[in-house]
């Protein structure tokens, strides 16, 4: 099975960027379908983007626009370029993998990142 470790997130300022990693290890993440999702405590987790093999992306409608996802399969490895962050952004934000679309099984662990104006 593959382990996923998200890095990059923190405070930051409305109106500004982060971008978010997510480093796969024990399998090649060129295997898996990739995505990032966030949850406010108390929330649901929302889906926000997904990669799919061939590099084929999707957005939901509440970051289309601001949000890059990409993958870098030699370094196993996977981002989130996030900008123009506004406070509703604030959530953890959780990397995930898996072989089909719309069914991540793996999950990291989550990085925080909380947009202050």
């Amino acid at each position: 099975q593959v382990e996923l470790a998200e890095s990059g997130g923190g405070l930051v300022q409305t109106g500004g960027s982060l971008r978010l990693s997510c480093a796969a290890s024990g399998r090649p993440f060129s295997i898996y379908i990739g995505s990032w999702y966030r949850q406010v405590s108390g929330k649901d987790r929302e889906f926000l983007a997904r990669i799919e093999r061939g590099g084929n992306t999707k957005y939901s409608e509440a970051v289309k626009g601001r949000f890059t996802i990409s993958r870098d399969d030699a370094r196993n490895e996977m981002y989130l370029q996030m900008d123009n962050l506004e406070n509703e952004d604030t959530a953890r934000y959780y990397c995930a993998a898996g072989m089909l679309v719309g069914a991540p099984n793996y999950w990291g662990q989550g990085t925080q990142v909380t947009v202050s104006s």
